[in-house]
């Protein structure tokens, strides 16, 4: 039994919340609270198993109670944020901070009824009451990347050889702070990437990953043209694949249907990458839970690609890794740290 306790100022939003956590008989909400400072006085009491926390709350807001929590207690706090540019700020700062994941209110707080939208929570629910917690940001010196690494002598400013899939999830905003930064600027090689996300949230997140990386980040966009040392980030609700035209590899955005009810789909990305020809691909599962990009590792590993997925130790949750692992068609599990080092040192051996 999940014991979960739930904070937001909004009554609806509890009774809604509470309704749909109480229909799972493996959850229980042990209790609401309607701001961070009620919460925080319930939490000894009431000794929940994980926190759904509003991000915007009078007397103290859910970023403060975050870090409380997470400076006191063990237990994994979910975000309940607006689908605003405002709240995708907030909730991302939030993830920085400590929180697992995050549920997104509509506007139409009914709508949080839905049975596809029930099911995605008290999935989400389940899975981060177990998730590793203890996962801290990476603070010993990465492996150093040999200058060389990033140079081919023969590549133009714009020209690449390699195209580098990323497919992450909860945990993935985080882990992907610690592998983009240390990709460096001149590498042999153009990144795409699929981070499950809303609308909104992703540009926020490719802005946040810019401000703090050599290479240039920036949400995908239809018909744009990839470049070297470019990193584009697919838009939430909509599917991103990569095709060929002539001699240059362009952005295709769809709303074809979700695949196992996520759009963006890896999967999606990664089987589009791996058909492409002329090209040297490099496939990497990291963080999330799920088995999206189990699939299109496969396909880019059967395209002679090459394929990395996260080790368990430093994953906030294992699940996306271990199907990606579980194909047998990975070439290399390690942990996050070494991940941008392994991204980096292939791309060296042309």
């Amino acid at each position: 039994m999940v014991k979960v306790l739930i904070v937001d100022d909004s009554l609806f939003a509890r009774k809604i919340l509470t309704d749909i956590l109480n229909s799972d008989k493996d959850i229980e909400v042990v209790g609401v609270a309607k701001n961070g400072k009620e919460a925080l006085e319930k939490i000894p009491i009431l000794k929940p198993d994980l926190v759904t926390l509003d991000v915007v709350m009078p007397i103290m807001d859910g970023i403060v109670t975050l870090e409380r929590i997470v400076d006191k207690y063990d237990i994994p706090v979910i975000m309940v944020s607006d689908l605003t540019q405002e709240g995708a700020t907030l909730t991302l700062e939030a993830l920085d901070k400590g929180a697992i994941d995050f549920i997104p209110k509509p506007k139409n707080i009914f709508s949080l009824n839905s049975e596809t939208i029930k099911t995605q929570i008290i999935d989400k629910i389940k899975i981060s009451a177990q998730c590793n917690i203890y996962v801290k940001p990476v603070i010993k010196e990465p492996k150093s990347i040999p200058e060389r690494a990033a140079l081919t002598g023969q590549a133009s400013k714009d020209s690449f050889d390699y195209i580098i899939a990323i497919g992450s999830s909860t945990g993935g905003p985080k882990a992907l702070q610690q592998v983009l930064p240390l990709i460096p600027k001149n590498i042999n090689g153009s990144i795409v990437v699929v981070q499950h996300m809303p609308p909104k949230f992703t540009k926020s997140l490719a802005q946040r990953l810019n401000e703090i990386s050599s290479i240039n980040i920036k949400e995908g966009e239809e018909g744009e043209v990839l470049k070297r040392g470019h990193c584009y980030i697919a838009p939430g609700d909509f599917h991103m694949e990569v095709v060929k035209r002539g001699s240059e590899y362009v952005i295709r955005l769809n709303k074809d249907s979700p695949i196992k009810g996520l759009r963006p789909s890896v999967d999606v990305l990664m089987d589009s990458v791996a058909r492409l020809d002329s090209i040297r691909k490099i496939g990497v599962i990291l963080t999330g839970m799920g088995s999206d990009g189990s699939k299109g590792i496969v396909s880019i590993k059967q395209s002679n690609g090459f394929t990395i997925a996260q080790d368990e130790k430093t994953s906030v949750i294992f699940g996306m890794p271990k199907s990606a692992i579980n194909t047998n068609h990975v070439d290399k599990v390690v942990p996050l740290d070494e991940i941008a080092y392994e991204i980096t040192r292939k791309v060296e051996v042309l």
